[in-house]
């Protein structure tokens, strides 16, 4: 079984520790429970050379333990940027923003909610739970490479994210 499946740590190295192509490197958490968007948000940063460290949890319960450093997530990284599923077993992608955002240690940390929902009520409390950004997973392969490589771009080349 692999470790998304499990709900254990998976950690892509997309790059050097630092700073790649005069941009920082870095830390991101996808929260997934599919395998095939894993796979395929993998491929977006290994193929496309997407220079950031992927972790990947595949349910709530097990991202929260991950933000927390509880249990076998003791080293794991302080990721720079989540990007969150809502649908997920154990703990639902809501819940865990909501959570997220109720604890100053970790509410400063960028969540892009990327899920197959197009619910409008589903945009509506992500964004009233202080999620930073909605997108909706294409169910294209190439589309679904180009917007993870364009939500990498746009938080490494533009947004200023807060120091660790």
């Amino acid at each position: 079984m692999a470790p998304e499946d499990r709900g254990d740590l998976g950690t892509t190295d997309c790059g050097a520790h630092g700073m790649s192509n005069g941009h920082k490197v870095i830390d991101v958490l996808l929260v997934e429970d599919d395998p095939g968007d894993v796979l395929m948000t993998r491929e977006a940063f290994e193929d496309h050379k997407l220079t950031n460290r992927l972790s990947v949890v595949s349910d709530g319960v097990s991202a929260m333990a991950f933000l927390r450093k509880e249990g076998e997530y003791a080293d794991a990284p302080t990721p720079d940027l989540i990007l969150l599923d809502l649908n997920l077993p154990r703990m639902d992608g809501r819940e865990v923003l909501g959570e997220l955002k109720s604890d100053p240690a970790l509410r400063q940390i960028p969540v892009v909610v990327l899920t197959t929902s197009e619910a409008e009520e589903d945009v509506v409390r992500s964004y009233s739970l202080h999620a930073n950004a909605y997108v909706t997973k294409p169910v294209d392969f190439d589309r679904f490479i180009d917007v993870v490589r364009q939500i990498d771009d746009f938080f490494v080349t533009v947004v200023r994210l807060p120091g660790r």
